[in-house]
């Protein structure tokens, strides 16, 4: 075991210790009684005078008999380890065992992830710190178990006390867990602690005076994964923000790699996939994700995977046994695992065997003596499995007759079950029938869809549409249809003996068989089988009738491109020249794109579905469908096809492990995935003649992608010499599909209409022709020694990557598209982008029911894809506006929001707010030219002027300030629904407008967006899939275009109530400037003059002398007018509207901007307030630092 550093003295220790082994800086030492023959002599070291080893055995007798005396509170450990320096005499004990294996260990340990590092100091004193500070860590890590959490509340609450005082993040923050390591800066290491919680990954170390502190989120990192070199064994390296971060040193590394790689993942999918965990109340709440929670989910996900079963299902428990193999007439070691509604096993190493059995197909559970601790699970079909050796078999017993509704009396239940199940049959049968003749009665026109003489675009086919368009003839005897048979009965065979159906036995034989190709008449049943999907059909009984009855007829985008691809599926295929197969295409995909609208169609799907159609029922094929989409393809058909792209990375990374050759000739294997797109994304469909391609799909329904990867890497061995012969790509694509056109499939029965259907080039004849099962069987020998576990694994790392760089290219297109409206910089614009972005997640991080989450729609333009809503406008608009104005009693915001967020939903885009940001700054564009395609940067750009630099015009921007106060951003029923003064108005008006709850109440308080009842946002068209009227935005955009340019006098006159609130605005502007004071007298005495210059014209233009109370001097007026301002300036908390009836406006009353821009040009302290310059990057760099913190304050 390790030991807390302590310095000994070596003055005497050697005659009770001897040295085994030894280095620079370590020494691993017995002690003397132990580990040796004994302690006599013999008579030649007798004879030979050898006094001082004697002497030596006889210390070690005396040792080891004092130290067998000694109770075991004072024994001391027989083996140890010592830390020291060349230059130094003392010495540390750092380690020591009971056994020469335990003490070995160690020792190993230390020589492979200390002695390397050590190396990079430069003092002696550094490399002691730095050992014992690692053990220290190494001891805190054996006292902290892998459930810390939940086993050792009280250390876990120390380590999160930690957390939250080094990393201030907000309290809402779920720690995960902690693992003591080191972090590499440069060449030399910090020992520390490695903190994981939901969003952030974080490190600290305080070491000779030095503080490390690290935090990174999740969804910063591009690349996770487990490396080496020649100084760290073994490490964890992170890539994010461009910078490489290496933590070694682990005790647990393997673990700690997979929590992180769960939490990486779990970021992934909540905020790039805007996935809700429905259903996984592990996942559903980012604020109570725990570690055990990952590890369930993971397995859970590996269990899934690898049976092929419904994603509802979770593992619940798992039970080592054996279970008696037929076929091999032994017992094979494997393990049981139980979800809600299986039952599966599979062999040791998972490739020998495995079986799944539905709940529902289980008829008996039956225990036998309690010494072989055995039971056996009886089926339907007449077919029983024994497993025996399970060490709570009484519990596993119980467990399936409970979840499959047996009752403990396995012998009476069984007989008393079929009668009562054949009795509940009889009736429902009646009753069925029954109300049948009812209906027809009642609807005779109803009875021509049981004779199938309805539309065919309702009727669901019960046919595969080979079936019906290429039966077999039975009578045909050629030697194609001939081995055909002989397929079939080696696959009967096999069914004998393996089983058939959902309870067959999954062995290597069943992959031969598969290899050598499935008859076309097993074809379809053999899909369902191996997909999964036959489960899924099994337990949603009408689903997919009801889904057809419910999407035909509807009209969304996924519909109309269906019908535009309908007739590019297979178009040579006789199926599909005929309404019959049209018409059961088109019921499947619209079926498909109704049930998961995130996806709903893809191109692609319809060619791989138009395979399934040929060999599986619709319904049938409807299920594959969504298993292949669901289950075996994850993330392919969406708009981005990142599942895609990640397989195509994982295939980069095979081709540079297996194929070195073309590596070298080929640096770049970017060309690889631009050609090789196709064959993922429809299984090499659309690339090889159908009657190979399906072919492919049997391998690929029985081993998943895996098939997939050993064919591509098999089709470039095969070309190898002919690729690496080529001068550039077109040459490599011309090779690749040349060879794909000459292969054939021997074997295949088709007739040759159907054979050639999928061939684009029939010149074959210079070629000479591959069979498809000589292609599949090279690639299983050649390539199949990776594992499914592996390719996974690979995903998993490259995901990131992949994600990651889709970002990076979407983030340059919203910059090229904003860029043209607003003078930013590019790299301010990046800038701009990171924090708008970061915003987004900081409003999901906590949270699943976020604006941002609730109303994401996938099929938006990228510039649509990241929004706020008005609580995370308002907080990085407050980091980034040039003026400090005083928050809580300003709604700046609050009405730039209401400019740009034109549809009124409650969410702006990255380009509007740069609109708005633009317009503070002065870094919008002339507004002459201009395209206005987008409706919210046409209205911001009647609002404000645009053609100002950072700090250089005060009219511009004073002007900006004006608008703001105009109708319909200042709403004109606010100017006409005073009853109270101008700060009361306000706060109403906020109240009704700012949320209450951080995240997401406010879609349900915004009185300003006039909400539907049910409380959801719908998109506008502009913005979502519905017809856009493009000759009216060209209308608008010429218009815009001959618009004169606007000047100060076109700007219409500010009423008294819109003039009170402007000049409160500028009081909040000047809140806690230095000149504050000089500032808030300047705008006292501009009103004072304006109103003065009002009264005066008001009287000029009277007839009759005024009323009474019109005749106060005009100085008292504009004394009072004054003192009333500067109140409402200063009371920021006040909301009564005791100074309402004195400060009630006149609505004669107004002013021009003119008038305005007059008076304030006189006041050369407020000029120069708007002239102030303000550097844009230096703002930029502190929103960076105080966005987390903010949220954290909050």
């Amino acid at each position: 075991m390790w030991l807390k550093p302590e310095e000994i003295l070596l003055k005497n220790a050697f005659k009770l210790w001897v040295t085994e082994k030894d280095n620079e800086y370590f020494v691993l030492q017995r002690r003397r009684g132990y580990g040796e023959g004994g302690g006599g002599l013999t008579g030649n070291q007798i004879e030979s005078g050898t006094l001082g080893l004697y002497l030596l055995c006889l210390t070690g007798l005396l040792v080891g008999t004092l130290d067998t005396v000694l109770d075991s509170t004072s024994k001391v450990a027989p083996y140890r380890i010592l830390h020291h320096t060349p230059d130094s005499q003392v010495y540390w004990s750092i380690a020591c065992g009971v056994t020469k294996e335990e003490i070995d260990q160690h020792w190993d340990w230390l020589q492979q992830n200390i002695m390397r590092t050590l190396s990079v100091f430069d003092s002696t004193e550094d490399i002691t710190s730095f050992v014992q500070g690692k053990i220290r860590g190494l001891i805190a890590e054996e006292g902290k178990t892998s459930l810390v959490l939940e086993d050792d509340p009280e250390k876990f609450r120390e380590a999160l006390l930690r957390f939250e005082k080094w990393f201030e993040l907000p309290a809402q923050e779920k720690l995960v867990t902690y693992y003591s390591c080191s972090y590499w800066r440069g060449k030399v290491p910090c020992q520390g602690w490695l903190y994981l919680s939901t969003n952030f990954l974080c490190f600290y170390s305080y070491l000779l005076g030095s503080e490390v502190k690290l935090i990174v989120s999740w969804d910063e990192i591009w690349r996770l994964e487990k490396t080496s070199n020649v100084i760290l064994t073994e490490s964890i390296h992170v890539l994010a923000h461009g910078e490489d971060h290496y933590f070694s040193m682990l005790l647990h590394l393997n673990e700690t790699f997979v929590i992180m790689e769960q939490l990486a993942n779990y970021s992934i999918k909540r905020l790039f996939d805007k996935e809700a965990f429905q259903g996984e109340p592990a996942l559903s709440d980012p604020l109570q994700i725990t570690k055990r929670g990952l590890e369930a989910h993971a397995k859970s996900d590996q269990f899934r995977a690898f049976f092929r079963l419904p994603k509802e299902e979770n593992l619940l428990e798992v039970h080592e046994s054996f279970l008696w193999v037929p076929f091999s007439h032994f017992n094979t070691l494997g393990k049981i695992c139980l979800s809600e509604n299986y039952l599966c096993f599979a062999s040791q190493d998972g490739s020998q065997c495995h079986i799944v059995i539905p709940m529902r197909e289980v008829i008996n559970v039956e225990k036998s003596d309690s010494g072989s601790r055995a039971l056996t699970v009886c089926v339907r079909g007449k077919r029983a499995l024994r497993f025996s050796e399970v060490r709570d078999y009484q519990r596993l017993a119980n467990t399936i007759r409970s979840r499959c509704g047996i009752s403990a009396s396995p012998q009476h239940s069984a007989s008393s079950e079929t009668d009562v199940r054949r009795v509940f049959t009889a009736k429902a049968i009646r009753g069925e029938c029954q109300s049948l003749i009812n209906h027809f009665e009642d609807n005779p026109e109803d009875v021509t869809l049981m004779v199938g003489q309805k539309d065919t675009s309702k009727a669901v086919s019960t046919e595969a549409l080979m079936t019906v368009f290429h039966p077999q003839d039975v009578e045909n005897l050629d030697p194609k249809m001939l081995k055909e048979k002989m397929k079939e009965q080696s696959w009967n065979i096999h069914f004998s003996e393996y089983g058939r159906g959902t309870s067959m036995f999954f062995t290597k034989k069943t992959r031969d068989l598969i290899v050598r190709g499935v008859p076309e008449s097993l074809r379809g049943e053999l899909w369902m089988l191996f997909s999964g999907a036959v489960n899924d059909m099994a337990t949603h009984p009408g689903y997919y009738t009801e889904l057809v009855e419910q999407s035909l007829g509807t009209s969304t985008l996924a519909t109309d491109e269906i019908e535009r691809d309908l007739h590019r599926s297979l178009p040579e295929h006789p199926a599909f020249q005929s309404d019959t197969g049209i018409s059961a295409l088109r019921r499947v995909l619209t079926a498909y794109a109704y049930r998961n609208p995130k996806i709903g169609y893809c191109q692609a799907m319809n060619i791989l579905t138009s395979v399934l159609l040929l060999y599986a029922k619709e319904e049938e094929a409807f299920w594959l469908l969504v298993a292949v989409c669901e289950r075996m393809l994850p993330d392919y058909f969406n708009r981005r096809i990142i599942g895609a792209l990640v397989d195509q990375a994982v295939f980069e990374d095979l081709i540079r492990e297996n194929l070195p050759q073309l590596v070298e000739h080929m640096t770049d294997l970017s060309f690889f995935s631009s050609v090789s797109l196709s064959w993922f994304l429809t299984l090499f469909i659309s690339v090889l003649p159908i009657e190979s391609a399906v072919n492919v799909v049997d391998c690929f329904f029985y081993d998943g992608i895996k098939a997939i990867l050993q064919l591509g890497l098999a089709v470039l061995d095969y070309n190898m010499e002919a690729l690496i012969a080529c001068n550039d790509d077109a040459e490599a694509v011309t090779i690749l599909n040349r060879f794909f056109d000459s292969v054939t499939n021997k074997d295949s029965p088709l007739p040759p209409t159907v054979q050639q259907a999928s061939v684009g080039n029939n010149d074959k004849a210079s070629h000479v022709s591959v069979d498809i099962s000589e292609l599949i069987r090279e690639a299983y020998e050649k390539y199949g020694h990776f594992r499914s576990e592996e390719v996974e694994s690979s995903r998993k790392k490259n995901k990131l990557y992949v994600i990651q760089t889709l970002e990076d290219t979407t983030k340059q297109n919203v910059i090229r598209v904003v860029s043209q409206d607003v003078r930013f910089t590019a790299s301010q614009l990046d800038e701009l982008y990171n924090l708008f972005k970061r915003q987004h997640f900081l409003s999901c991080y906590w949270t699943m029911k976020s604006p941002a989450l609730l109303h994401h729609d996938p099929s938006l333009a990228y510039l649509e894809q990241y929004q706020l809503g008005f609580q995370q406008f308002s907080e990085l608009f407050s980091l980034l506006e040039p003026w400090a104005f005083c928050a809580s009693k300003s709604t700046l915001s609050l009405w730039v929001f209401r400019l740009i967020d034109e549809n009124q939903d409650g969410l702006v885009n990255f380009k509007e707010f740069c609109y708005a940001l633009g317009t503070f700054a002065g870094f919008l564009r002339s507004s002459r030219g201009t395209s206005f395609l987008l409706a919210a940067a046409c209205t911001i750009k009647d609002f404000i002027s645009t053609d100002t630099l950072y700090g250089a015009s005060f009219t511009n921007k004073l002007k900006f300030l004006f608008k703001l106060h105009l109708p319909p951003v200042l709403s004109q029923t606010v100017s006409l629904a005073f009853t109270g003064s101008p700060l009361h108005i306000k706060e109403q008006r906020v109240q009704q407008f700012l949320p209450t709850i951080e995240d997401s109440s406010h879609l349900t308080r915004l009185a300003a967006f006039d909400l539907p009842e049910d409380g959801v946002i719908r998109k506008s068209p502009e913005r979502g899939r519905g017809k856009v009227d493009l000759q009216a935005y060209l209308k608008q955009w010429q218009n815009e275009i001959l618009k004169k340019e606007e000047t100060i006098k076109d700007l219409p006159r500010i009423n008294q109530a819109q003039f009170i609130q402007f000049s409160k605005t500028l009081y909040n502007i000047f809140h806690g400037d230095p000149e504050e004071e000089s500032l808030y007298r300047a705008v006292a005495h501009v009103t004072s003059l304006l109103l003065r210059m009002e009264e005066v014209g008001r009287r000029l233009q009277e007839p009759s002398s005024p009323p009474a109370e019109a005749t106060q001097p005009a100085s008292t007026a504009a004394s009072t007018q004054e003192a009333s301002f500067k109140e409402t300036s200063d009371a920021s908390s006040s909301h009564s509207s005791q100074e309402g009836a004195a400060e009630r406006p006149d609505p004669d009353w107004s002013f021009s901007f003119e008038q305005v821009l007059a008076s304030l040009l006189n006041e050369p302290t407020i000029v120069g307030f708007f002239e102030r310059h303000v550097h844009i990057q230096t703002k930029l760099g502190q929103a960076r630092v105080a966005q987390l913190k903010l949220k954290a304050n909050k």
